[in-house]
């Protein structure tokens, strides 16, 4: 085959495949607000849904964070995100395994979780990140159908993002994109220590 030949089977290629994302494109005519779920056993969840918080308050938009689990451990992106006007609740009591105490930790998921459900009743807010709820649930300290249903019964145009493993049926029923974050191979499995401004 040709170099000519080659370059317009190609071109064929591309043609068609452009043909196909400009229909989709142009079939996707909805307007409203994304709930999206990042889940899986392996690392990187939280920091995509960061990544889609700054796109938010790049684009001139407003966004809040409620942190579940990990207000004891220092967050890089909390830093600079504040500095941008992003608002962030923390619950505050670290991990659930280092605590031991399901009362006190039901309290404070309790106490996040109300101010939660304030932000995704908050029509200015275009983003609500609830980083780790899913953990919360699957601990029975936050009901899931309660979760469910203040997200269904959000503003229209407000986008959501959950993280955290194993999230409930009750989410991903109404969650309109799921990405699943699959480990293959991480540092800690090897005994490499976690590391500021890497891992958080």
């Amino acid at each position: 085959m040709s170099e000519q030949d080659k370059k317009q089977r190609h071109q064929a290629r591309q043609q068609k495949l452009k043909e196909t994302v400009d229909k989709r494109v142009a079939e996707a005519t909805k307007e409203q607000g994304i709930f999206m779920v990042l889940t899986g056993n392996g690392k990187g969840k939280s920091t995509a849904g960061y990544g889609t918080v700054l796109r938010c308050v790049g684009h001139g938009q407003k966004a809040a964070v409620v942190q579940f689990i990990k207000g004891q451990w220092p967050c890089g992106e909390r830093n600079v995100l504040e500095t941008l006007g992003v608002d962030f609740h923390v619950m505050g009591t670290g991990f659930t395994w280092n605590t031991q105490d399901k009362e006190s930790d039901t309290a404070a998921a309790q106490k996040a979780w109300q101010q939660a459900k304030l932000l995704l009743q908050d029509k200015s807010l275009d983003l609500v990140m609830l980083d780790e709820l899913t953990y919360m649930l699957t601990y029975g300290y936050i009901d899931s159908k309660e979760v469910a249903q203040a997200i269904a019964n959000r503003p229209p145009m407000q986008h959501v993002i959950v993280t955290g493993r194993a999230c409930h049926r009750d989410l991903t029923d109404i969650a309109d994109t799921i990405s699943e974050v699959r480990p293959t191979k991480h540092a800690f499995d090897s005994g490499i220590k976690a590391r500021i401004g890497f891992d958080y």
